[in-house]
């Protein structure tokens, strides 16, 4: 699972960060989801190394312009490229409408299935191996987070040890491969997980914007690999984040710390925070740090490969003491 940033900025792209989208690669089964689709968002895919032949899911936390104007944009050049088998979209009431219109005023048609998901709180998606959760967030307007879960996987199937017992391959493989007790027929009992390695347990990644602090955002983060979460605004501004329903970089931080997030990565700033201003984005790095110190400040085409964890492993949780 490879995460790329496609657009890290807020409200209105610069020179250097594009408006929001951030891409999941899934390389075992060659497809990429996006989660937002902010405008030019399909000019970052071009200059980055995902291919836009794999889009197979696009999920919208809500309606505002700049997690939204580039979606008729993508879907139409794919379209006319005509690589993409299907297209599902997930989001909120609303979002078909406007497709719609957008596909009616402007005459275009899709050679290609597309479906709009109207989501609410729950399972939005779910199939063999992930499952997609939706939580509510407190924004302006109608706004989700969404939960993407990798379920667990039994471990490494040991094939010298079950020829070391003389278990005779076949269908028995398959059954031990998946943890099943096997009777043989020469009488012996056989645990398949005494012939498996730990098992894998799946990643979790949560994708948490645009919101202010909530109980939502924390439900949806709990115990997570990687917290993708918007910092639209320095601990200074507090007031003008609370006033627009956006979150600080501290807010972000008390999220991952209060949910034991693994790994807190912060998006879409304000471009207020440019260099050569009084705050600087370095100094939003550093008081998120100082609350979690596992953050990592994402930028445009930063890549993040969500790494395993073994059934042993815990993840390790910073005490610190609530700073807003």
């Amino acid at each position: 699972m490879q995460i790329t940033f496609l657009g890290t900025s807020s409200g209105v792209p610069t020179r250097a960060r594009n408006v929001s989208s951030v891409a999941l690669r899934l390389p075992q089964r060659a497809e990429l989801w996006l989660f937002d689709c902010g405008e030019g968002t399909q000019h970052q895919i071009l200059r980055s190394d995902l291919k836009v032949s794999q889009l197979s899911r696009i999920f919208i936390t809500h309606m505002h312009g700049d997690h939204i104007f580039g979606l008729m944009g993508l879907l139409a050049s794919c379209g006319l490229a005509g690589n993409v088998d299907r297209v599902d979209i997930y989001g909120p009431a609303g979002l078909n409408e406007y497709l719609q219109a957008c596909s009616r005023y402007s005459h275009t048609h899709f050679s290609y299935p597309v479906k709009v998901h109207a989501v609410r709180p729950g399972v939005v998606y779910e199939d063999e191996e992930f499952s997609v959760i939706c939580g509510q967030l407190n924004h302006r307007v109608t706004a989700y987070g969404y939960r993407i879960v990798e379920k667990d996987r039994v471990g490494r199937f040991d094939v010298e040890k079950a020829k070391e017992l003389e278990i005779p391959p076949g269908r028995i493989y398959g059954q031990l491969k998946r943890g099943e007790t096997v009777t043989l027929n020469d009488g012996r009992i056989i645990n398949g997980s005494d012939l498996c390695g730990p098992t894998e347990i799946g990643r979790k990644i949560a994708y948490c914007t645009d919101t202010v602090f909530c109980d939502g955002a924390v439900e949806l983060a709990q115990d997570a690999d990687v917290l993708i979460h918007e910092a639209t605004f320095a601990h200074q501004d507090s007031d003008m984040a609370f006033q627009r329903l956006h979150s600080t970089t501290t807010m972000a931080a008390q999220t991952a710390l209060a949910a034991s997030t693994h790994r807190l990565i912060m998006t879409h700033f304000s471009p207020r925070y440019a260099p050569g201003n009084t705050i600087e984005l370095k100094d939003l790095l550093l008081e998120a740090r100082a609350i979690f110190p596992n953050t990592d400040m994402a930028h445009d085409f930063m890549t993040y490969e969500v790494p395993r964890r073994r059934k042993s492993e815990k993840l390790k949780v910073v005490s610190a003491e609530k700073k807003y």
